[in-house]
């Protein structure tokens, strides 16, 4: 064991930082693969759990919240989701193992490992800042195009909605938005366009682009017609949800700013303990060999 204080104290803060993130990970790869295994299973017992006469949460489940809920564990979602999650938490699981055993056990070699991977990582996300910054107007085009393409390929409506449907629908809902740039992206949304027709109301937005009457999630227009006929009075038709969020983050700047701050803070701070650790464990093998 290293017997400086400072080297002992890095490796108890690093054995108990990346425990943590270990076990936070095994449950979402737990949750993940469990998705991906058995989607029917879930979404039985999510349904019941939240249901049930017997749950915490029944008195604040609603039939339309029920209905919302249901939504959210279509199997098209549940998939979705559980690939995403698996990911995630292999990717945090693996660096959170290599910090954690190398702490532990003292080893120098996962101890410099570890500290690669943040220096990668936070390198990456330096380098992904300064882009954004250098290229803003690049970055804004290829973000639109990007957000764009979700609308035009995967959004829908009506019955079967996918995780990118329920996705965007929530956003609108929630910040009082219609499309990337206006309700006019819509047009080129095929899926959209095609159950639309099939409809035959004449649909020319969805009901998350209207001014909304109750909870947003129930997505009730406060105007019945405005998904036929939208105006500025009953929605959100010119309000593009690309530059709501860019307003909202130049409001919130000291808040995002503050964010990235402490992120980057604790990065620097692992690999900082990582490799002092590193040092500490190897000048006293050294010691002990030549002593």
């Amino acid at each position: 064991m290293a017997a400086d204080c400072g080297a002992n104290c890095a490796r108890w803060l690093l054995c108990l930082a990346n425990f943590v993130f270990i076990c936070v990970s095994t449950g979402v790869l737990i949750v993940g693969t469990w998705l991906a295994a058995d989607k029917a299973s879930f979404i039985n017992l999510t349904l019941n759990i939240t249901t049930s006469k017997y749950s915490p949460a029944s008195p604040f489940v609603s039939e339309d919240a029920e209905k919302i809920l249901k939504e959210f564990v279509e199997p098209a979602v549940i998939e979705q989701a559980a690939y995403i999650l698996i990911a995630a938490g292999a990717f945090i699981l693996v660096i959170s193992f290599l910090g954690y055993c190398g702490a532990i056990k003292e080893s120098r070699v996962l101890l410099t490992a570890y500290g690669i991977f943040l220096i990668i990582i936070f390198a990456l996300q330096i380098a992904l800042i300064l882009l954004c910054t250098l290229y803003k107007s690049q970055a804004d085009h290829h973000s639109k195009g990007f957000l764009k393409s979700t609308l035009s390929k995967y959004y829908t409506t009506g019955d079967n909605k996918d995780a990118v449907t329920l996705s965007w629908d929530l956003i609108m809902a929630q910040m009082s938005c219609c499309g990337v740039d206006g309700y006019e992206d819509f047009r080129t949304a095929r899926l959209f366009v095609d159950k639309s027709s099939a409809e035959g109301l004449g649909r020319q937005v969805p009901e998350s682009c209207c001014i909304l009457t109750g909870d947003p999630l129930l997505l009730n227009p406060a105007d019945p017609s405005c998904i036929i006929s939208p105006t500025q009075s009953n929605s959100y038709l010119s309000t593009g949800c690309y530059n709501k969020f860019s307003y909202m983050v130049t409001e919130n700047l000291n808040l995002v700013i503050g964010a990235v701050v402490v992120v980057a803070a604790t990065q620097m701070l692992a690999i900082i303990f990582s490799f002092c650790l590193c040092r500490a464990v190897g000048q006293e093998r050294d010691y002990h060999y030549k002593y």
